[in-house]
């Protein structure tokens, strides 16, 4: 498996100084949060985005995906949250990542099978100007549908291989499902892993990895039982929690102890 860490977690960095951490700490990848905040993000114009290739290319590092903010189970029309996908795959397409990220997000005031089929809908249109960009579509697990259970009633409906999903493993967890069981549900749409840890149920605010409760070791152990080879990307929440360690301080112990994982499940 491959390892990542998302940009989330150093809040408004510039690209060279995030290339600089990746590299420094042994990470393969970085998962770039898409957002007008952010250095990268879908209104920046052609040179940026070759800038950007370009000290990609150089740093040895390689954009996993953009983590983009679409909600395609909200209510409303579907043109709006349409265009903001299709906006993210231009940008993930001149980028080179394989990935974009996408939330749930329905309303309270929808039923179950109103949501689902919503966002089915949003992702089966979606789908084929995904694959015209040669780019995947992945819906994390998150708010309204935080557990594998949840997604797959998205996913199956659309089964196009364009669409897929992003196991974040705090929501599967909160939302009471053993690893075991998301991965069977998520496996065959599978894009990659967010790891991160927690001090509980009550309490969100992001710890080291290693840490915290969540089982990221068990998370771990079930991958590599099954063959699975993708990226694990671990998502340091900062942006949302000031009172968080900073980031770049932590990686080194995060990425090792991400490899001690992987070197026990082997």
């Amino acid at each position: 498996m491959k390892l990542a860490f998302s940009t989330l977690g150093v809040p408004g960095l510039p690209v060279p100084e995030v290339l600089r951490l990746a590299h420094t700490h042994g990470y393969h990848g970085v998962e770039l949060r898409a957002h007008p905040e952010e250095a990268v993000h879908p209104g920046i114009d052609a040179a940026q985005r070759a800038d950007t290739v370009a000290e990609f290319k150089a740093a040895g590092v390689e954009v996993l995906g953009l983590a983009g903010y679409a909600r395609v189970a909200a209510p409303g029309d579907d043109e709006p949250v349409l265009a903001e996908i299709r906006a993210l795959l231009d940008l993930a397409r001149d980028l080179g990542a394989p990935y974009i990220r996408v939330f749930p997000g329905a309303s309270p005031e929808q039923s179950a099978a109103e949501a689902d089929a919503t966002a089915a809908r949003r992702l089966g249109t979606a789908a084929e100007y995904a694959a015209d960009a040669g780019v995947r579509i992945l819906l994390e697990t998150h708010d309204s549908h935080r557990t594998g259970a949840d997604a797959i009633r998205i996913l199956g409906p659309v089964g196009h291989r364009n669409v897929g999903s992003l196991w974040d493993v705090m929501h599967t967890w909160l939302g009471g499902e053993q690893p075991s069981q998301t991965y069977a549900a998520l496996s065959p749409f599978l894009g990659y892993v967010q790891v991160k840890d927690i001090a509980s149920p009550d309490d969100t605010t992001p710890l080291p990895l290693g840490s915290g409760v969540l089982p990221l070791a068990e998370c771990v152990e079930v991958l590599s039982r099954h063959g699975w080879d993708g990226w694990l990307c671990w998502e340091y929440e900062k942006r949302w929690y000031e009172g968080a360690a900073p980031l770049p301080e932590l990686l080194g112990a995060g990425r090792e102890h991400l490899a001690r994982l992987l070197n026990e499940s082997a």
